[in-house]
Parts: structure tokens; sequence; C-alpha cells
């Protein structure tokens, strides 16, 4: 039986050594609306401020840790619950997580809070179905209306839009500047010590 070990470096301490506090930072919303971009964008304005940050994109995380998970919804929630306990572990670090994912079931960015506790902050980055339709980067979209892909949000499997997000920005209506700046400024006000 596995025993959890306890650090001697408590997550104040590690706070205190780099001048900020530590959380997730967790982006959900539609395939398109423009996750991954604004967690890149805001990973580096932080960095530049000295800030200790990273991005857990879905994307790539699909490619290592979760690439032995399809899209089912059994498979889409143990996707949501490996990357809480990988950003719950780089916050416990005394790390700023940006994570940019889908997670499209409210029970499972729920079971995220509960684990990650106080430090966890729900972006909502909201754009509307037909705006990511119509951006539809990787062209999944036209691949899920031509039944070309399966359980795909938004089409074939439901997005439930956050209730009560600590934040929510818009990238349908405000400029991707506008959504970056606003970003920065909860960052900064949330992590600040």
């Amino acid at each position: 039986m596995a025993h959890a070990q306890t650090h001697q470096i408590d997550r104040e301490a590690r706070w205190c050594r780099q001048g900020h506090k530590s959380g997730v930072l967790w982006f959900t919303g539609l395939s398109g609306a423009g996750k991954s971009s604004l967690a890149i964008g805001l990973e580096r304005i932080l960095f530049d401020q000295d800030m200790r940050v990273f991005v857990l994109d879905g994307d790539n995380l699909r490619h290592g840790l979760n690439g032995d998970l399809g899209f089912s919804d059994a498979d889409r929630q143990e996707n949501i619950r490996r990357v809480t306990e990988v950003a719950e572990g780089f916050s416990g670090s005394g790390t700023i997580v940006i994570t940019a994912f889908i997670s499209p079931f409210r029970i499972d960015r729920d079971n995220a809070r509960r684990v990650i506790g106080e430090q966890f902050h729900e972006v909502f980055i909201d754009a509307g179905l037909e705006i990511c339709e119509a951006r539809d980067p990787k062209g999944l979209y036209a691949k899920a209306r031509a039944g070309e892909i399966s359980n795909f949000t938004g089409i074939s499997s439901p997005y439930e839009a956050p209730l009560n997000p600590e934040l929510e920005v818009d990238t349908g209506t405000e400029d991707f500047d506008t959504c970056l700046e606003r970003l920065r400024k909860y960052a900064i006000s949330a992590f600040h010590l």
C-alpha cells in the first residue's frame, strides 16, 4: 500500500521564496475558443514578470501522459482527473499552472476544484459555438459535422458551461489583446502576496 510523503517545505514558504502565490488557472471552453493561444500568451507575460508559471495543454498531454485515452465520456473524465493531479502537484511546488482543456463536464471541473482547493481559479474562455465552428482552426468541426469524428464537444457531445467562473473572457466579442490583458490583471491580483 502506498503512503503519501509529507514535504518539509510548505506552499507558503515557496511563495515567500519566489514572491508570489501559486495556483491553477483552469481555462475551459469549446475547441477554437482560444484557450491554448491565451494560455501561451499569458505564460509569456507572467514569466517575463519573473513569475514561476507553466502551461498544461490538452493537445500536448494527449500525445504523452494521456495518449492512451480516447474521447468517450469515461476517457474524458480520466483525462481531466490526471490533469488535475498534475496541476495540483505543480501548484504545490509553488508554480502558477495554466491549464487549457475543453473539460466539458462541470462535475470534472468541480472535482478539480475540490482536489486543488482554494488555489483553483476557473476561467471560462467563451466564444459561442457558431464562432468556434467558423474559426475551426484544426478542421475538427467540419469533420464532426461530416460524421468523421464522434463524441465531439459542442456537436455530438455536450459542453456544460461554468455557472460561476472566477473569470470569463469572450473571445467572440473582445480581441485577443484585450482578453490577454484581462487575464494578466486577474492573474497578478490572484497570485499577489
